[in-house]
């Protein structure tokens, strides 16, 4: 089960696969089937609403009252509302909704691009977990930007991302900060995290041209099963549109 429609798979299915067997592994070794997650910027419930459905409670934080409100409806709709909870807050806020070590897995995805200081927010995240408790981050990589604004044939904001400390292609460009995966590392290891695993995501998904998997026969599971099989070899991370680490609180 993705958590999101088919088409959309080709962007979360090397997440959610991930991360389904990280929490199964987790309830295994915790000898407790029901987990306790949060799910920080996690918005309307990509995640999290799916994750409920594998009987695990979870409390999302996100600034957003409208996203949180479709949250609810996407709860109620999936008949989980009893194991979801939504919180209107953001990762400076987070001491004072979610109590210390309580969780025992947190969801950071596509939140460290947009924090004022991501080493801040992933130390406010690590301070939620219980020992040994499971990170999923995702977070936008910045060698992925770059060869897309080449293949788009955008070459000097190819070169300006290259070069920028941030990441960033220019002025206009919607993504706050990118990340390398040494970067990312570093900033798991500041906050007190073991990296266990990290995945390239959205290696082929963002280049390929929409029409050949549309009209393709068979392009769009082919096209997924080739996503899944790149991912955890290191040779094709740096394309990768975002990178994803599954770390532990040591």
């Amino acid at each position: 089960m993705y958590p999101t429609r088919p088409r959309s798979a080709l962007r979360t299915a090397v997440v959610w696969e991930v991360l389904c067997e990280a929490l199964e592994q987790q309830a295994v070794e915790l000898d407790r089937p029901v987990l306790d997650v949060l799910d920080t910027g996690g918005g309307t419930g990509n995640f999290a609403v799916p994750v409920a459905r594998l009987g695990h409670r979870v409390t999302v934080v996100d600034p957003s009252p409208d996203a949180l409100f479709a949250l609810e409806r996407r709860a109620a709709e999936a008949g989980v509302t009893d194991l979801v909870r939504a919180v209107q807050g953001d990762t400076q806020t987070l001491p004072e909704v979610v109590e210390a070590a309580s969780v025992d897995a947190v969801l950071c995805h596509g939140v460290l691009e947009v924090v004022d200081d991501p080493a801040e927010a992933l130390g406010s995240l690590a301070g939620t977990l219980r020992k040994g408790g499971l990170v999923s981050l995702l977070a936008a990589n910045r060698n992925g930007a770059v060869l897309a604004r080449a293949l788009a044939g955008h070459f000097a904001e190819a070169r300006t991302a290259l070069a920028a400390e941030d990441g960033r292609w220019g002025a206009n460009d919607p993504t706050p900060r990118r990340f390398s995966a040494e970067e990312l590392g570093t900033l798991a290891a500041t906050a007190g995290l073991h990296v266990r695993s990290v995945h390239g995501v959205r290696v082929f998904a963002d280049l390929v041209p929409g029409v050949l998997v549309d009209t393709e026969p068979g392009a769009l599971e082919a096209l997924l099963r080739l996503e899944q099989a790149a991912a955890d070899q290191p040779a094709f991370h740096a394309v990768a549109t975002q990178l994803h680490l599954l770390a532990a609180l040591v």
